[in-house]
């Protein structure tokens, strides 16, 4: 790993390099440093921006490799396993040269940030997963199914609801950055509690997200397999889940299973958001957040 001319926590954009790959972060707020991992994988950072917490918080938001401005693995788009991603926190937390931050990770990013707190917890001072699971697999999907049937039986008289169904049909055949930009820009309504209703907060919100396709196997196009539940009863760091009530993908069914298997986790859940209540309810988001940090001290 090289470092950076640049002060690490300086504000703005910097780019570090971990094991021949450029890592690109950026750095918004002050107070207690937090690393942001976003999800997807291959979705534009910029969607968790949490100008409201960075009030708080010295926010840092990596690139995840695979995306953005930071580097691709030979095996582009495969490779992107949450032992890849951790390794990169590792080497961005030893350049931020701190002697331990908190790890937010939203969506599939938090699939990694419980990863990496399982394995490498010397360096973290506190668990966020915001919006994750402990398990994907057939009952996840199965779940995430339920749940959009409900999305679509309350927008029933919207005619917008047709092009999200479509939207969703459409992601087996995605191949390419383009089309993974165009169907995540079709289904962000199903992602929050009521797009329709709050269009005009939301509408650049939807403009704005933009994808790379990465896929979810390893270098050898192998699945990875996501399962913590035997693992999380020997997580050893403070953890706080938050959930949106109508979040589809990883809703308020596994918030509650991962707050059941951490030891001492705090949970709490968001009554008007779906996948992105640091959108939705900010105040309440940040609310949780900020006091969960200063619990932990």
């Amino acid at each position: 790993m090289s470092g950076h001319r640049t002060a690490p926590l300086a504000p703005g954009t910097h780019t570090v390099e971990i094991d021949g790959l450029a890592l690109r972060y950026h750095v918004h707020g002050t107070g207690p440093v937090c690393v942001a991992h976003s999800g997807g994988p291959g979705i534009h950072w910029g969607y968790l921006r949490m100008p409201a917490l960075e009030e708080h918080l010295t926010v840092v938001y990596p690139e995840p490799i695979g995306t953005g401005d930071s580097g691709r693995l030979p095996a582009h788009p495969h490779g992107y396993t949450r032992a890849r991603y951790s390794r990169f926190l590792t080497g961005l937390i030893e350049h931020l040269g701190v002697e331990r931050v908190f790890l937010l990770g939203h969506s599939q990013g938090g699939f990694v940030a419980q990863y990496h707190a399982l394995r490498h917890p010397g360096r973290i001072a506190g668990v966020i997963l915001y919006e994750s699971a402990p398990r994907t697999g057939p009952e996840h999907g199965a779940e995430a199914a339920r749940l959009a049937g409900e999305f679509a039986a309350r927008n029933a008289g919207r005619p917008e609801l047709a092009e999200v169904m479509a939207g969703f049909a459409a992601v087996p055949d995605l191949a390419d950055d383009k089309a993974f930009t165009e169907v995540l820009r079709t289904l962000v309504p199903v992602y929050f509690a009521d797009y329709w209703g709050r269009e005009p907060e939301f509408a650049a919100f939807r403009d704005a997200v933009h994808g790379w396709f990465v896929t979810a196997l390893d270098e050898d196009g192998v699945p990875e397999v996501i399962d913590d539940t035997a693992a999380l009863g020997g997580l050893t760091v403070p953890a706080l889940v938050v959930v949106g009530r109508y979040d589809f993908i990883c809703g308020v069914r596994w918030a509650e299973e991962l707050h059941r298997l951490i030891p001492g986790a705090e949970l709490t859940v968001l009554e008007h958001s779906g996948h992105f209540g640091h959108l939705e309810e900010p105040k309440e988001f940040v609310r949780a957040v900020t006091g969960f940090v200063a619990a932990v001290g």
